[in-house]
């Protein structure tokens, strides 16, 4: 059976008032500690037992910083709050400034220490975590860059293959075309023979009757003729002759 509702009302037997105060005190530090640390939150809890014994828990090291910041936020003015507002973000966003920057200031000393730098500030323990490191990183290079060449050598032999397909496609089609030209040939060479024979048998002259040839007649024949021609020797006196001028004409 389920547990029935406890009903909220005074607990008139001392013992019991007392021994539920204990469970539901515990209870509550519990709950309030949870809270703390699951939700990171500035818990306070402070409980006063009916004889005036006081309980208490706070999250952080001080419980009268908690209190005063309590009593800043509540019973302050609106400026206050707002001012007191900013200055805590101011300061976390300051708080997350430096350990950005102490972030960054590992980070480049880490780089430098990589590079070969400032290796005199380490110790014999920070060297070897750092040999073991650069072993893994030359490790992890040297498998990546080896990939690289697989797959450009494969890359490279699929495309020697594929040039090698399209040369043998070439050399096909290239011989097959000598072939239906060597047959082609073949076969006028055939047809001229067999219309020579064929106008041999008929008696007629294979370029006779056109009108494109005739024979050339004899008296047309050019000759050569040596030395210089009969009256040659008349016509140089004649010349001579003419142009001679007696020394005493002016």
């Amino acid at each position: 059976m389920g547990r029935g509702r406890v009903e909220l009302k005074r607990i008139e037997n001392k013992i019991n008032r007392q021994v539920t105060f204990a469970k539901r005190r515990n209870g509550l530090l519990k709950k309030a500690y949870e809270l703390s640390v699951l939700c990171d939150a500035e818990v306070a809890l402070i409980i006063f037992s009916n004889r005036g014994k006081l309980y208490e828990f706070c999250s952080t090291q001080s419980m009268t910083k908690t209190l005063e910041k309590y009593q800043k936020c509540s019973y302050a003015g609106p400026e206050t709050a707002l001012q007191n507002r900013e200055s805590e973000q101011l300061r976390a966003s300051r708080n997350e400034y430096l350990k950005l920057k102490a972030r960054v200031e590992n980070l480049q000393r880490t780089q430098r220490n990589l590079l070969g730098e400032d290796l005199d500030s380490l110790g014999i323990k920070e060297l070897e975590s750092l040999e073991k490191q650069l072993d893994s990183s030359l490790k992890h290079v040297k498998t990546t860059r080896t990939k690289h060449m697989v797959d450009q050598l494969t890359e490279l032999q699929r495309k020697e293959q594929m040039v090698s397909e399209a040369n043998r496609c070439l050399r096909r089609k290239l011989e097959e075309s000598n072939q239906v030209r060597g047959q082609q040939v073949w076969e006028q060479g055939c047809n001229l023979i067999g219309y020579e024979r064929q106008h041999e048998l008929q008696g007629a002259p294979l370029h006779g009757g056109n009108g494109f040839f005739h024979p050339l007649d004899a008296a047309g024949e050019p000759t050569l003729q040596i030395g210089y021609p009969a009256d040659h020797e008349t016509m140089s006196s004649s010349a001579c002759m003419n142009t001679y001028m007696p020394p005493w004409l002016p």
